[in-house]
């Protein structure tokens, strides 16, 4: 696990991002490969071209200026990295250089309906990568790899696909929990340890009863009683249209976390 890939883009979660991203590569004493997005804007109504080239002009430029300013600051980082630029769409430029990222790293904003917010492309990203993605809160700065972690297990294919790909981070963790609520019908919390153990992380396994249908405020509970500094879980278990329509701990993760999120699908 070296490559960790960044959203760069002028909004509210870059000074989230950046420093999470930052924290990664220096902890895996990785690279840091950094994708500058100037979304092309969506235009409802009668817009001519001469307005619509303005708004995208004004776009270009804003992002040029953070550019500058953000590799400023990285000239004084104790981390290895290179730039790309790209046009169009934010999720589909970064999924063109996600086939050999080991990371990537966005915000927890989510993507709705009509929505043309640049950070919220975890659902997409998340469900589209073939590595874990870390999603981090817009007020979150940086993200704390030696601290406890929570594993939200499940047993599902999901979570086991993220807790594989997420061991090199987990092994710099001071413990690992495995957290289970309720009846488990995929791979058993024992199962999870034993594979942790054969890579010398040695987890904790944590059992509690489901209270109503709504886990995702237990782990978050969890994660704060036991000061984790990120959360593992599997992302739409149930499928990414199913949760959106009905609601679903990933989608509700998302939405409440006050701590960053290691997610695979």
């Amino acid at each position: 696990m070296k490559t960790v890939l960044l959203l760069v883009h002028d909004d509210a979660g870059q000074e989230a991002r950046l420093q999470a991203a930052l924290d990664l590569t220096r902890a895996l004493n990785g690279h840091l490969r950094c994708v500058d997005v100037t979304p092309v804007p969506t235009f409802v109504g009668d817009i001519d071209g001469a307005a619509q080239a303005m708004i995208q002009a004004e776009e270009r430029r804003v992002e040029a200026a953070n550019r500058i300013a953000v590799e400023t600051r990285l000239a004084h980082e104790q981390a290895p990295w290179d730039w790309v630029d790209a046009t169009g769409d934010v999720a589909q430029c970064l999924m063109r250089e996600a086939g050999l990222a080991d990371l990537i790293v966005v915000n927890c904003k989510r993507d709705r309906l009509l929505d043309v917010e640049p950070r919220g492309v975890v659902n997409a990203i998340a469900t589209q990568a073939c590595c874990p993605v870390v999603a981090v809160p817009d007020n979150v700065r940086g993200i704390d790899l030696t601290g406890p972690v929570v594993v939200a297990w499940d047993g599902s294919p999901s979570v086991m696909a993220t807790l594989r790909a997420g061991a090199p981070l987990l092994k710099l963790a001071a413990s690992v929990e495995l957290f289970t609520v309720g009846d488990q019908e995929g791979a058993p919390a024992e199962a999870a340890a034993t594979y942790l153990s054969r890579h010398d992380i040695h987890a904790a396994i944590r059992r509690i009863p489901a209270d109503g249908d709504k886990p995702d405020a237990q782990i978050l509970e969890a994660c704060a009683a036991a000061g984790a500094g990120y959360c593992l879980m599997g992302a739409y278990g149930q499928g990414r249209l199913r949760e959106e329509l009905f609601g679903g701990v990933t989608r509700r993760m998302l939405d409440a976390a006050q701590l960053p999120l290691l997610l695979g699908h």
